[in-house]
C-alpha cells in the first residue's frame, strides 16, 4: 500500500459529495487552515468552480467534488498558470497511449497572492481560459512559440524554462509518467466494461485532456482529466496547435469509411505497402481460434516468468500479426504525438500497475524490445507475413499453429528444448541477442527503411515461415552465446 501510495502521490486529495462526507469532515478538522477548491460534476469552462476556506461553505446536499488546493504553485511573472496536455488512448486492449507533444500553457489574469481575502478572485485562482478571457486585462497571444500574454504553447513554456536554467526534460518525463499511471489506474474497469459492452475493440478510444499544473518544486500534479477537451480555435495559436493534433490523431486512428450498399470497396494501401486493409479492421467473422485462446490463457498465467514471457515470439499466430500490424501502422502515423505506452525505455517499470496483466500488452513489449535496435527487421518480417495473407488466415503455413510444451513437464520448468506439434523446438530461457543491445527510438516511414541485410545477412525472400525459425534460433543462440560466458565474482 505504501508503495502505491508513493508512487500515485501526484493528484490532490479528493473527496465526492455527498458519499465522502465523513471522510471529509475528519481530514477538515486535521487541517483547518487549508484552502480546498470546490467543483461541480459534468461541468466545464470553470462553471461553478470556487475555492473555501470555512466548513459553511461545503454543500449540503448538492453532489459536489471537494478537492485540496494547491497554496503553493509555480509563479511565471507572478501568475499561475495550469498546463494543457493531450492524451490519445488508440485501444485499451493492447493498452496504447500517445502523448501529443504540443499543448496549451493556460494563465491566471490576475496576480496570485496565498491571502484569503482574495478567494473569491476567479481571475485570480483559475486558470480556464473561458474564465479569463472575460477580464479586462487578458493579453492574448496568437504565436505559439512566444512567451507572451495569457495562453503559451507549451514548447514556449520549454524555451522558457531552458532559459532559467530549469530542466524542462526532467519536468516533461515526470508528466509523461504520471500520465501513463493515471490511464493505467482506470485500464482495469474500461476494458472490462468494452469486452462487455463493445462488438469490436476498435470503437473503443478516446481524446483525453489532462489539467496539469506544477507547485512551487516543480513537481507535476493532475488537477483534472477531461474527457471531452475543447477544440475550439479562437486564435491562430490555437488552430496551429489543436489542428496539427486533431490531424494527427485522425491519421493514427484510421477510420473506415462504409461502402454504400452495391458499391465496390475501393483498394486501400496500408503503410506495409500492400493492397488491402491488413491490420486495424479484419474481416467480419474471424474469432480467436483454440490455439491462439490457449496461447492468450498460457502466457496471462505465466506472466511472472521471465524466462517463459521472453518465449512469446517463437510462434505469431494471425491474432498476433493483426495486433503488431496495426501497432506498426499507428506509429508510421503519429506525427507529433509520442507513444508512450508501451515504451522500451521503461520496459516493464508499469507492468506492476495493472489490475491485471494482459496478453497483448506483453506480445507488443516483446516485440518492442527484440527489434528496437533494428526495427526494419521487424518490419520485413511483417511484410512477409502480410504478403502470404497469414494474418487473415489466407496462408498454407499450418506450421505456425501454437501449441505448449509437450511431455507432461510443469510449465513453469521451462528451460529445456522441448519438440511442438508444429515439429520444431521451443526453448524458454531466452534472453536478448547481442544485436538487441542498442535503443532506437522515433517513427520511420516504410520508404526510407533500409534493406534488411544492413541488421542481418538473412534476405526476406525465405518465407515468414522461414524468417520466424532462423530469428527463433538466432534469439536461442544469443542465449546459449551469453549461458557459456563465465560469471565474475563480485564478492571479496
Amino acid at each position: 500500500f505504501l508503495f502505491f501510495l508513493q508512487e500515485f502521490d501526484f493528484f490532490p486529495q479528493t473527496f465526492v459529495l455527498p458519499r465522502d462526507h465523513d471522510q471529509l469532515k475528519q481530514q477538515w478538522d486535521e487541517s483547518e487552515k487549508k484552502k480546498w477548491i470546490v467543483k461541480p460534476p459534468a461541468s466545464a469552462r470553470g462553471i461553478g468552480i470556487h475555492v473555501i476556506h470555512k466548513w459553511s461553505q461545503i454543500p449540503r446536499r448538492r453532489a459536489v467534488i471537494v478537492q485540496r488546493y494547491l497554496d503553493k504553485p509555480y509563479l511565471i511573472n507572478g501568475s499561475k498558470f495550469d498546463l494543457r496536455v493531450y492524451v490519445y488512448v488508440s485501444s485499451y486492449d493492447p493498452l496504447r497511449i500517445y502523448v501529443y507533444q504540443n499543448g496549451l500553457v493556460r494563465f491566471a489574469t490576475c496576480k496570485y497572492s496565498s491571502s484569503s481575502k482574495h478567494l473569491s478572485n476567479r481571475f485570480m485562482h483559475l486558470t480556464n481560459y473561458s474564465v479569463n478571457k472575460k477580464n479586462a486585462d487578458f493579453t492574448p497571444n496568437s504565436d505559439e512559440s512566444l512567451c507572451k500574454g495569457h495562453k503559451w504553447g507549451l514548447k514556449a513554456l520549454w524555451s522558457y524554462f531552458q532559459k532559467e536554467g530549469i530542466d524542462s526534460e526532467a519536468v516533461w518525463k515526470a508528466m509523461i509518467d504520471l500520465i501513463v499511471k493515471t490511464i493505467i489506474s482506470a485500464e482495469g474497469p474500461v476494458s472490462f466494461l468494452t469486452k462487455a459492452n463493445a462488438r469490436r475493440r476498435f470503437c473503443c478510444h478516446e481524446l483525453f485532456g489532462f489539467d496539469i499544473m506544477l507547485d512551487d518544486k516543480l513537481k507535476p500534479w493532475v488537477i483534472e482529466v477531461n474527457i471531452s477537451p475543447s477544440l475550439h480555435s479562437q486564435s491562430q495559436l490555437d488552430q496551429n496547435i489543436k489542428g496539427g493534433m486533431v490531424r494527427s490523431l485522425l491519421n493514427m486512428s484510421a477510420f473506415t469509411v462504409p461502402c454504400r450498399a452495391g458499391t465496390p470497396a475501393s483498394k486501400k494501401m496500408t503503410s506495409l505497402g500492400f493492397p488491402g486493409d491488413f491490420s486495424t479492421y479484419p474481416p467480419a467473422g474471424i474469432r480467436l481460434q483454440p490455439d491462439e485462446k490457449a496461447k492468450h490463457a498460457y502466457y496471462t498465467h505465466w506472466h511472472a516468468d521471465l524466462e517463459v514471457r521472453q518465449t512469446i515470439l517463437d510462434v505469431l499466430t494471425p491474432d498476433d500479426l493483426r495486433i503488431l500490424m496495426e501497432t506498426f501502422d499507428e506509429e508510421q502515423c503519429q506525427g507529433d504525438f509520442l507513444r508512450v505506452f508501451p515504451n522500451v525505455k521503461t520496459g516493464m517499470k508499469y507492468f506492476g500497475f495493472f489490475e491485471n496483466q494482459r496478453y497483448y500488452n506483453m506480445l507488443l513489449h516483446e516485440w518492442l524490445t527484440v527489434y528496437q535496435a533494428c526495427p526494419q527487421r521487424g518490419f520485413a518480417l511483417l511484410q512477409e507475413f502480410a504478403a502470404a495473407k497469414h494474418h487473415l488466415r489466407q496462408s498454407t503455413f499450418s506450421d505456425l499453429q501454437w501449441s505448449p510444451p509437450e511431455h507432461g513437464r510443469p510449465l513453469a520448468h521451462f528451460g529445456v528444448a522441448t519438440t511442438t506439434a508444429n515439429g520444431f523446438q521451443s526453448l524458454g530461457s531466452r534472453s536478448h541477442s547481442v544485436l538487441h543491445s542498442t535503443r532506437s527510438r522515433g517513427p520511420r516511414t516504410p520508404a526510407s527503411l533500409p534493406s534488411i541485410s544492413r541488421c542481418s545477412s538473412k534476405t526476406p525472400s525465405k518465407g515468414p515461415s522461414q524468417v520466424l525459425r532462423d530469428a527463433s534460433e538466432e534469439r536461442r543462440e544469443g542465449r546459449r552465446r551469453r549461458a557459456s560466458v563465465p560469471q565474475v565474482n563480485q564478492t571479496g
